[in-house]
């Protein structure tokens, strides 16, 4: 199993535990540069009333928190959806250097599928995407979720 793929699994544990909470389940975890996790979060908008409160926002906070900085330049960031514009624009404030992401978002994605922020040339920072790692539990866990909603 790859260093990606764990990651993603727990970022998917995560992502459980957000639809176990009624939350929109994703899931995100921040790896330093030796692939240890210093940061994770999962989705609690619902809980705590925050419209910031996407799992990928506050992964990047413990992170800071756990690193002692705000720039995470060399770090990994592994979250279960491709995250929306909101969640680029932090990334790309942490300077994180690599998003690996689960299912991709036609709807909402930064990424890649409605825009590319994360590897806009005219940005000052990028970030090395790679889109599609467990894309299929990923899409599962919110098809579930919002199935089991309508």
């Amino acid at each position: 199993m790859t260093a990606d793929s764990s990651a993603m699994g727990r970022a998917l544990d995560l992502a459980a535990e957000a639809a176990a909470a009624d939350e929109i389940p994703v899931g995100a975890v921040v790896l330093d540069r030796a692939g240890r996790i210093v940061g994770e979060g999962r989705n609690d908008r619902e809980k705590t009333h925050d419209p910031t409160g996407h799992a990928e926002v506050l992964a990047l906070r413990r992170a800071a928190a756990s690193t002692g900085s705000w720039n995470l330049e060399g770090h990994t960031l592994v979250v279960t959806l491709e995250p929306c514009l909101m969640c680029a624009g932090a990334i790309l404030q942490a300077r994180v250097g690599r998003v690996v992401f689960g299912a991709w978002d036609d709807k909402a994605g930064a990424a890649g599928s409605m825009y590319d922020v994360l590897r806009d040339r005219r940005l000052p920072y990028r970030a090395e995407v790679v889109g599609g790692v467990q894309a299929d539990a990923s899409a599962e866990l919110l098809r579930a979720f919002f199935t089991a909603r309508r």
